[in-house]
């Protein structure tokens, strides 16, 4: 695969893309100056195998750390389950400074920029897709797709110019797809789902056991 030559794989940290999401950044810019307050970088191994697509920054994680799923409730489900089938080296400690690396997995959001109350709208989620494109297209050993959510997993599958309706979201849900990727989704590792018991660490775990063995 490689990157498109119109879009790059990472935006710029101040993409004045979407107007929404400019003025939230900016708002808290002003609340909070020493904060990142950009559009987030995707963060991992440029060699990766496995791509893991969230939704977009947390405006207390991501957005205050300038690191993918850094900071708040999910990041912790998520970077221990790296942690537990090999994927990182170094200690996650909630800061961009910890040290912490990934080995054969990289790390993006479909929306790059923290939205109001979480919630990207449709027009934000199309505008950011491109970026996310080029992102799939720019990792050369890339495998598996793993998708935390539907609104990931249904940009992604949007993305990559196929239907939705042949490819519905579901928690290990899984397609081969015609790029020769493996396109995997589960519930998203948020605090709501896991303390609802929708998303159970066994759950979650499980996806990740099938992403590693798609990638082996």
């Amino acid at each position: 695969m490689t990157e498109r030559q119109d879009v790059p794989a990472e935006p710029p940290v101040d993409c004045s893309l979407c107007p929404r999401l400019v003025a939230y950044r900016l708002e808290n810019a002003e609340k909070h100056p020493d904060w990142f307050n950009g559009a987030v970088p995707s963060f991992g191994d440029p060699q990766a195998s496995i791509l893991v697509v969230g939704l977009a920054p947390g405006v207390s994680g991501a957005n205050k750390t300038g690191r993918p799923f850094t900071g708040d409730w999910a990041g912790d489900l998520l970077y221990a389950t790296l942690d537990k089938f090999g994927l990182s080296s170094g200690a996650y400690d909630a800061r961009p400074d910890d040290g912490l690396a990934l080995h054969d997995a990289m790390i993006t959001n479909a929306v790059r920029c923290v939205p109001p109350a979480n919630k990207p709208v449709g027009a934000e989620i199309n505008t950011c897709r491109p970026f996310l494109q080029a992102r799939i297209d720019a990792l050369p050993r890339l495998k598996v797709l793993l998708c935390l959510g539907k609104i990931a997993h249904d940009s992604t599958v949007r993305g990559l110019g196929l239907k939705l309706k042949d490819h519905p979201f579901g928690h290990e849900s899984e397609y081969t797809l015609p790029n020769g990727l493996t396109l995997l989704s589960s519930y998203h590792c948020s605090r709501y789902n896991t303390n609802t018991r929708r998303l159970t660490p066994e759950m979650f775990e499980s996806v990740f056991a099938r992403a590693r063995a798609l990638s082996a």
